[in-house]
């Protein structure tokens, strides 16, 4: 029987760029929905828009899904729908394009199953986005502030 695809909602915060940072993230299959967040202690925002999504496919406990990922994030949105991950892989991120650790993350998660990223615009009227925001600032301000080993070690 063919399943409806996994709608997730996701959003970064930092407070300060650096500074510390939290991500949100919503996923939804049908009736069932689930929210994740968490805090690091320096971080930036561009890594914890990519953190949601990163720690949403890890949420899942299934493999080769039709997911629709809804981000406020053009950085994340167009690295994949755009095809510059690809090119950055390609060419071992040469340029010194951040966030290498992530992407990387990423890119092999992305392998188990059928993923769609879909622009939304932050802040407006997209309720979502706009709990995935409050969790991701609720993170970033919180204690139990996880260490970003890869933006603190440098990658």
């Amino acid at each position: 029987m063919q399943q409806t695809s996994i709608q997730i909602y996701t959003d970064g915060s930092s407070r300060g760029n650096p500074g510390p940072g939290g991500y949100g993230a919503i996923l939804i299959w049908g009736e069932i929905s689930k929210e994740i967040s968490q805090g690091y202690r320096l971080t930036t925002n561009n890594r914890m828009e990519l953190m949601a999504v990163i720690k949403a496919l890890e949420a899942l406990k299934k493999t080769d899904l039709d997911i629709i990922i809804h981000s406020d994030s053009s950085y994340v949105v167009k690295a994949v729908m755009e095809g510059w991950l690809n090119r950055w892989i390609r060419t071992n991120f040469k340029g010194g394009i951040k966030n290498k650790d992530l992407w990387l993350h990423y890119n092999e998660l992305s392998k188990k199953h059928r993923i769609h990223f879909k622009w939304v615009k932050g802040h407006a009227e997209n309720v979502l986005n706009n709990r995935c925001d409050e969790l991701a600032t609720l993170a970033a301000d919180g204690g139990n502030l996880l260490v970003d080993e890869g933006y603190e070690n440098k990658e």
